[in-house]
């Protein structure tokens, strides 16, 4: 049940409400969120899919596959596909490891961490869900591997740096052309600690940016736009900063963004968003700040994360 869902006991959902007086129990939700254990609920579960299952032949499969938004392939070509993603792979900077993600992360990563409404996700009947952004499964294993080093060396600043590609699931519809139900995202995350002077954010912010700019120049786009919006202080010296650091890069701008709607309340500090023209076509390709996730992760206040997210599929088909 999620927040919205009800006022006190009564749930707001039309469609909820229909199902609890069909089944004349309307202590049924109650039960199923709160009555039973995890590992009971799963077994409930399992059994009502297999008897669902069960009833289905190959007919229904396929008119399902023919009508499920979810089950499509994806209209991106493979080879412009892998071109986007070596592109991006090509422009890491020294020190990222990429790994190789599940395809689910435990229930509540998005919602619990990341403040995404949960049924903009796709829970299983395991207790995980399906991942709808790298960069939370990232946060994961980064803070699990701060975690490790902090408790080895209190003291511990040994950044963290981890990238992926993986397929994602998103739940709410998408309303446009090229809006999909999945899509390919390249994400990349830093997990540290903070070392005063804004050091870490100042570091850090430099190196996601020169790797998006270093990304855009290696596939051909033109006028690459950097948003800077800063969410807590007056731009001061970082905006100054980042334009010196990344000053000379060609076809680069790095500007302030105060009008950014999207991400507040998501990010804190520092956000950005990257824009260029690719083959004719102008694109927001990438977007990324500094979020809480690795404080709350890991109970550290000192902790601090970045992270970058990049549409593999848009920047693949700005390229055929």
């Amino acid at each position: 049940m999620t927040r919205d869902d009800t006022t006190g006991d009564i749930p707001v959902n039309p469609a909820l409400r229909r199902i609890l007086a069909r089944a004349d129990r309307p202590e049924l939700l109650e039960l199923l969120a709160d009555g039973l254990s995890g590992a009971d609920l799963t077994t409930l579960l399992l059994e009502v899919f297999r008897r669902r299952a069960d009833r289905l032949s190959p007919a229904d499969v396929m008119r399902r596959y023919r009508s499920d938004r979810f089950v499509a392939p994806a209209p991106v070509g493979f080879a412009a596909l892998r071109r986007a993603e070596d592109a991006l792979v090509s422009a890491l900077p020294d020190g990222f490891e990429v790994l190789v993600l599940a395809p689910v992360v435990p229930l509540a990563t998005h919602s619990a961490v990341a403040t995404v409404d949960p049924r903009k996700v796709i829970a299983t009947v395991r207790g995980s869900e399906v991942a709808a952004d790298p960069t939370n499964a990232l946060a994961l294993e980064a803070s699990h591997r701060r975690a490790l080093a902090l408790a080895a060396d209190p003291r511990s600043n040994a950044p963290v740096r981890l990238a992926a590609s993986q397929r994602v699931v998103r739940a709410q519809s998408f309303k446009g052309p090229g809006n999909l139900a999945h899509f390919q995202l390249f994400g990349l995350v830093t997990a540290g600690r903070d070392t005063g002077n804004r050091l870490f954010e100042h570091q850090h912010l430099t190196e996601h940016l020169r790797f998006a700019a270093r990304v855009m120049a290696g596939i051909g786009a033109q006028d690459t736009r950097i948003g800077l919006t800063f969410l807590d202080d007056a731009p001061g010296p970082t905006l100054e900063r980042v334009r010196h650091d990344l000053a000379g890069l060609p076809q680069v701008e790095v500007c302030e963004d105060p009008d950014r709607i999207t991400g507040r309340g998501y990010y804190t500090g520092v956000c950005f968003k990257i824009c260029a023209s690719i083959g004719g076509n102008r694109l927001e390709v990438g977007d990324g700040g500094f979020v809480p996730w690795s404080r709350l992760l890991t109970g550290n206040r000192k902790e601090r994360l970045l992270i970058s997210g990049f549409g593999v599929d848009r920047l693949a088909e700005a390229l055929t």
